[in-house]
């Protein structure tokens, strides 16, 4: 009888996910997934799952770290999840999230920051938000040998800029200036762009005029792929969820239902059981009464 497990037969023809090939699937016309991740058991599942790209996403700062947006996310908090989630995932193309003010600053700060998601933390890109106004950065960068996804539309990191969580190129000159920034990162280098709460119709549009992939997160079906916050598709949280998620799961309730059933356990002496407890042979048991 063989011995191969289930994940060695689905993984077992499976090759490396780059850049390269996330082009070939939209040159392909062939959907891109993308889910965060930002710990070793979800990178695990994931890339067995066969996800064709993992972001360790800033959005860790408001799903694991409990702060109230992602500005107070730290280079070495990313650092530190990228590391983990890189031990977990061997197929998927992992891109990391630089944080807010690190790579606004000065070019050369962002092309030292952005080498540690690669050199120390093994991801194969990095991510970056922001248009015309990054050009420079996306070019040294790039210009150094690491691929830049950008990210346009709602950029979280200018929460307090654009006034709240809200969606954005809802007017014609917004929607223009949003696809001549497109154009405009494409041209400076960027592999890929995600677009975030952006009308659908202007996120199609984008995808057709952009040679790059597409990543949409609330911008409708006619990207090249798609992106999901994992704690929000799983429902890990009773909290608000953007109107674009969809939850495939609830494990926020059923986390709840389990802690409580444990609590009463313990509370009413139900756990541990006799199956949950380790044994001594009664005459080592006898032996010790003696010696005590």
């Amino acid at each position: 009888m063989s011995t191969i497990s289930p994940v060695t037969i689905l993984t077992s023809d499976r090759k490396k996910i780059t850049t390269r090939t996330l082009q070939q699937k939209k040159d392909r016309c062939e959907p891109i997934s993308v889910l965060t991740a930002y710990d070793y058991p979800t990178a695990l599942a994931m890339d067995q799952a066969g996800v064709d790209s993992i972001l360790v996403g800033d959005s860790l700062g408001m799903v694991v770290l409990g702060y109230p947006n992602t500005l107070s996310v730290t280079m070495e908090d990313m650092l530190h999840h990228c590391k983990a989630v890189a031990r977990g995932a061997h197929f998927a193309l992992l891109i990391g999230d630089m944080p807010f003010m690190s790579y606004q600053v000065s070019v050369q700060e962002a092309v030292r920051n952005a080498g540690r998601f690669l050199q120390e933390a093994g991801m194969d890109a990095i991510k970056l938000e922001g248009g015309r106004e990054r050009l420079d950065v996306v070019r040294a960068i790039t210009g150094a040998g690491i691929p830049v996804q950008g990210h346009l539309g709602l950029t979280p990191q200018s929460v307090n800029q654009l006034g709240g969580f809200r969606p954005q190129g809802r007017t014609a000159q917004a929607a223009l200036r949003l696809l001549e920034d497109a154009e405009l990162l494409e041209e400076a280098g960027c592999f890929s762009l995600v677009l975030e709460s952006v009308p659908a119709r202007l996120a199609g549009l984008i995808s057709s005029r952009i040679h790059i992939p597409i990543i949409g997160i609330g911008a409708g079906l006619h990207c090249d792929g798609q992106v999901l916050v994992t704690h929000d598709l799983l429902g890990l949280f009773d909290r608000f969820t953007p109107k674009f998620v969809k939850k495939y799961a609830s494990f926020h309730a059923d986390m709840s239902r389990a802690f409580r059933e444990y609590i009463s356990d313990v509370e009413e002496l139900k756990f541990p059981a006799a199956e949950h407890s380790i044994e001594m042979p009664d005459e080592e048991w006898e032996a010790l009464l003696k010696m005590v």
